[in-house]
């Protein structure tokens, strides 16, 4: 993924040349919003998960910027993604979960990454793989308290916490951490809210009663970290709130909860052409002009993460002024119906993504538009839309 990092600025920044579509990273948000949510979590310590290229943001400068804010944990979800950011020197504490038999546990462990375990198969690799590496495996087990996704429930937590106790006796692993994860944390009167968060005080003392005692309880993801503070035990695990994005769009948006959308899409009209009334326009002609108008051609499409379903209804802003997407959305471009009257030339500014506080188009706005999540716009966006990160300040070394 192309990466232009340029320092913090007033304005618009500097854009190279020729450049169609970009977005613009602001880190300093990012670093912001973490601040937010660590005064939100009192006494718990943050977890900021990084995943997914730091949720279509850039992992490292996600990274840093977090540490910037406060976060004393990184999340992510496949090793490999730990290990590209070890690579790169970044020493914050981290916790990777996702993965299948044959792992590289032994890497992990030598780079000083804390590993789930949601299986008695993976605690025993985890295992084996330290006592290759020849030092101690820090662990996390996961119990599912009725996600029913990842984690490890019934009998199997059971069998899991013994074996846990035996090899946290043999010292190949230490237990750091127990955690799980809420199905409907979006919706805070939900009843299963409640109920996995007693079945997750249960599973701690379950642990307990066999002698494991784990430094670090985490169940609060994003939306509980905002919406109920009773979840928050020793540690937070926001997600999608890092990047400014309200995880609980129906009760607020961003500005509600102190936060700020880090990422603005852009692009440059490619061409604006005067067409007459009746005119198809794109595939299938599923818009057409109701009178004389002026059309704008945008050269972001559906390879660049932009929602094939956007069509006739995905919001974009040229010149101030809002416009749905006209036709269908198409795989390197879509076409605005500017108006008759508009003033709009090749080259001006497109905002497609932008931030609610300025009354751009926001990725909840194309969420709600397309039938999904604000999480799903960002991290869609593709390798072929380059990351113009600014600078988070000073101090954020990971």
């Amino acid at each position: 993924m192309a990466d232009l990092s340029l320092s913090s600025r007033a304005g618009a920044p500097p854009v190279p040349a020729g450049l169609s579509a970009w977005a613009e990273v602001d880190c300093g948000a990012i670093a912001d919003n973490v601040r937010e949510l660590k005064r939100r979590a009192g006494s718990a310590e943050v977890m900021a998960v990084v995943k997914a290229d730091g949720y279509g943001h850039g992992i490292l400068e996600s990274a840093r910027a977090v540490v910037a804010g406060g976060a004393t944990y990184l999340g992510v979800a496949q090793l490999a993604e730990a290990l590209a950011l070890r690579a790169t020197g970044v020493q914050t504490p981290m916790l990777s979960w996702l993965y299948v038999p044959g792992a590289d546990f032994a890497g992990a462990i030598a780079h000083r990454i804390d590993i789930s375990a949601s299986s008695v198969w993976s605690l025993e690799a985890i295992a084996d793989a330290a006592r290759q590496v020849g030092t101690t495996a820090r662990v996390h087990l996961k119990v599912d308290t009725g996600l029913g996704r990842n984690g490890a429930w019934g009998q199997e937590w059971a069998d899991l916490i013994r074996v846990a106790a035996r090899l946290g006796a043999e010292q190949a692993v230490e237990v750091v951490g127990i955690w799980s994860h809420f199905a409907y944390a979006d919706a805070p009167e939900h009843p299963t809210v409640r109920a996995q968060q007693e079945r997750f005080v249960e599973a701690v003392a379950e642990l307990e009663r066999a002698g494991v005692r784990p430094q670090l309880r985490h169940l609060a993801n994003s939306a509980a970290t905002l919406t109920n503070p009773s979840a928050h035990f020793d540690m937070v695990r926001p997600g999608v709130a890092v990047y400014g994005l309200s995880p609980v769009p129906q009760l607020g948006g961003p500005p509600s909860y102190g936060l700020t959308e880090a990422m603005t899409v852009r692009a440059r009209l490619a061409l604006v052409k005067d067409t007459p009334a009746g005119q198809g326009v794109s595939y299938g002609h599923e818009y057409a002009t109701s009178g004389a108008t002026r059309l704008g051609l945008v050269p972001l499409g559906y390879a660049d993460g932009i929602p094939r379903n956007g069509t006739n209804v995905g919001p974009a802003q040229v010149g101030g002024e809002r416009f749905a997407v006209a036709g269908r959305v198409c795989m390197d471009q879509f076409v605005l119906d500017l108006g008759p009257h508009s003033p709009a030339a090749a080259g001006d500014d497109v905002v497609v993504i932008g931030r609610e506080s300025r009354g751009e188009p926001t990725a909840q706005d194309w969420a709600a538009a397309t039938g999904t999540i604000n999480y799903e716009i960002v991290t869609r966006i593709g390798a072929r839309v380059p990351r113009i990160h600014l600078d988070y300040g000073q101090g954020g070394a990971a």
